[in-house]
């Protein structure tokens, strides 16, 4: 395609998987500024959805017929600049924050955010292990993790978990750069997802309400 014929960058963003995947941004967006306001339940909620819609964008380009080459280029590549905002930069604004933006926090969330550009960037090159497998552990997996770690925030002291969260995302952090053969997660499962999300979105929103 020559650069007289190449489509604007808007006309590319119309797609419906890449419309899915700004959904996912806005989640995002919506909790890095939650976690800066210091609403850490709220924040929650929007990863939570974050790794919905990342989840989406692939199913609904795998169903759609007649998408062309530059499309599905064009989606992946947007997909993991998503991706790194979403699971790289959201969680490190997330434990900066909830440390208090104290400066030894600061390591931890440099830490995330590398963690995320090298895995990704990791993966746009060498892709899958084979169909069904994983280098290292799933940047999304991490904040569903985290995710459920946090349901047991009210146990421990404001210092005491910062501190496990802390070390909870750079062992996460370890196993994402790893090695380890981790399974793609699809079909039935995206069916466990949507429950965990709904399931989590409603706790932490009932925490919002009884906290108001």
């Amino acid at each position: 395609m020559s650069n007289n014929q190449q489509k604007s960058m808007l006309a590319f963003a119309k797609d419906l998987p890449n419309i899915c995947s700004l959904l996912g941004l806005l989640s995002a967006v919506l909790g890095i500024y939650f976690a800066i306001a210091g609403n850490f339940p709220a924040a929650i909620i929007g990863v939570l959805w974050a790794v919905l819609f990342d989840w989406f964008d692939g199913i609904i380009a795998r169903k759609m017929k007649g998408r062309t080459k530059e499309q599905g280029l064009f989606g992946a590549q947007l997909d993991s600049m998503i991706d790194i905002v979403s699971f790289g930069v959201l969680p490190a604004i997330f434990l900066l924050s909830y440390g208090r933006y104290n400066v030894w926090f600061i390591p931890g969330a440099l830490v995330i955010v590398a963690t995320s550009a090298i895995r990704l960037s990791y993966f746009n090159v060498f892709g899958l292990v084979d169909s069904k497998t994983y280098k290292g552990f799933p940047l999304d997996n991490n904040v569903l993790i985290l995710a459920f770690v946090f349901l047991f925030e009210s146990f421990f002291t404001h210092s005491i978990f910062s501190i496990l969260i802390y070390i909870l995302l750079l062992l996460l952090s370890a196993f994402n750069l790893s090695s380890i053969p981790t399974p793609k997660l699809g079909g039935k499962w995206v069916y466990v997802l949507v429950f965990y999300v709904l399931a989590l979105s409603s706790i932490f929103g009932m925490i919002l309400y009884y906290r108001a």
